[in-house]
C-alpha cells in the first residue's frame, strides 16, 4: 500500500521558495556574471525573480546546449512539468519551484514561456537562419519574450502602460541575444548551429566551413563588422524605453546595456576576432559600470520613498 506524505506546512513552503530562489542567485552568478551584478542595482524584492527568470533559460538552454544522451526527451519532460507545475501553483525542483511562483506574482503570460520552450525545442532540428527576418522570428522566443517576461518585475513608471515600454523590452532583449550571437561564433559553430544570417555571410563570402575552420580574413571581418552595426541599432530601439520603467529598476538596465554593449566594443578591439577567442569585458570594467551607477540607483530608491504618501493611523492622528 502507498503511504502519501502529507503536504508541506505553510512554513516549509516557504523555506523551499527561499532556498529555490537561493538556488536560482547562484546558476545567476556562475553562468551570468555581468547580468548578477546588474541585478544587484534592483529593490531587493524584484532581483530573486529576476534571478529565477535567468537560471530557468539557462537550464532550458543547457539541455539543448550541454545535451545529454536524448536531448529531445529531456527538453521535452522540462517543458511539460514547468507548464503543469505552473498550473498547479507549485514545484519540487528549485528553478521551476522560482519560475512558477514568479510568473503566478507578476502575472506573466503563459503564453511567453511556451514561446520560449518552443525556440529552444528549434535549436535541436535547426542550423542556420536563412535571413534576419528568419532569424528575428527565431528570437522572438528565444530573446523577445525574455524582455517581455523581466518587464512586469522591472515595472513602469507611473502613468505609464505596460504596452508602451512592451516594444523597448523586446528590442534590448534582442540587442543581448544578438551580441551574444556574434561573440559566441565559434561556440556555436562547434556545436552544429550558426545564428549569422546565410543571406549577409553569402554577401560578404563567408561560408559555413569557414566559420567550422575558425578561419578569419578580411571578409568574415566585414561581415562582423555589419552584424554589429545591426546590433547597436537594436540597442538604439531599446533605449526610449528605459525612462519608461520605474525609477528604481532604470539603472539596473543601464548597467546592463552598458556591459552587454560593451561585449561589441571589444570585438571591435579584438579587430572581429572571435572564431579563435572568446571576448569578454574585464572584471575591472564591469566593477567600474556597477560603482557608476549605484549612486544613481540608491538616489532614485530615495525617491521613491519619499514620494511615497505616508499612511495614516488608525486614530487619524
Amino acid at each position: 500500500m502507498t503511504v502519501l506524505e502529507p503536504p508541506p506546512t505553510r512554513e516549509q513552503q516557504q523555506a523551499q521558495l527561499t532556498e529555490a530562489y537561493r538556488h536560482c542567485a547562484a546558476i545567476a552568478a556562475e553562468h551570468g556574471k555581468s547580468y548578477h551584478l546588474a541585478t544587484r542595482l534592483l529593490t531587493a524584492d524584484r532581483r530573486p525573480a529576476v534571478h529565477a527568470l535567468y537560471a530557468a533559460a539557462r537550464v532550458a538552454d543547457d539541455l539543448v546546449d550541454h545535451p545529454g544522451a536524448d536531448p529531445e526527451r529531456d527538453l521535452g519532460d522540462w517543458s511539460r512539468a514547468v507548464l503543469a507545475e505552473l498550473e498547479a501553483g507549485w514545484s519540487g525542483d528549485p528553478v521551476r519551484l522560482a519560475l512558477v511562483h514568479t510568473y503566478r506574482r507578476y502575472a506573466i503570460p503563459v503564453e511567453h514561456l511556451v514561446d520560449f520552450l518552443a525556440a529552444m525545442t528549434s535549436d535541436l532540428t535547426i542550423a542556420g537562419y536563412d535571413s534576419l527576418d528568419a532569424l528575428d522570428r527565431y528570437m522572438w522566443g528565444s530573446a523577445s519574450v525574455i524582455g517581455l517576461q523581466v518587464l512586469p518585475v522591472l515595472g513602469t513608471a507611473p502613468g505609464v502602460l505596460r504596452e508602451e515600454a512592451a516594444p523597448h523590452a523586446i528590442a534590448l532583449g534582442e540587442a543581448f541575444q544578438l551580441t551574444n550571437f556574434l561573440r559566441d561564433v565559434a561556440e556555436d559553430v562547434d556545436r552544429g548551429r550558426v545564428y549569422l544570417p546565410a543571406d549577409l555571410m553569402a554577401a560578404h563570402g563567408v561560408t559555413r566551413e569557414q566559420l567550422a575552420e575558425k578561419r578569419h580574413d578580411a571578409r568574415f571581418e566585414a561581415l562582423m563588422r555589419e552584424m554589429v552595426a545591426i546590433v547597436r541599432r537594436r540597442y538604439d530601439d531599446a533605449a526610449p524605453g528605459t525612462p519608461l520603467l520605474a525609477p528604481e529598476s532604470r539603472d539596473c538596465v543601464r548597467a546592463a546595456t552598458d556591459l552587454y554593449g560593451g561585449i561589441l566594443t571589444e570585438i571591435e578591439r579584438a579587430d572581429y576576432r572571435v572564431l579563435d577567442r572568446r571576448v569578454s569585458v574585464s572584471k575591472p570594467r564591469r566593477l567600474a559600470v556597477f560603482a557608476r551607477r549605484l549612486t544613481a540607483a540608491q538616489l532614485a530608491r530615495v525617491k521613491v520613498t519619499m514620494a511615497k504618501p505616508k499612511s495614516r493611523s488608525s486614530t487619524g492622528a
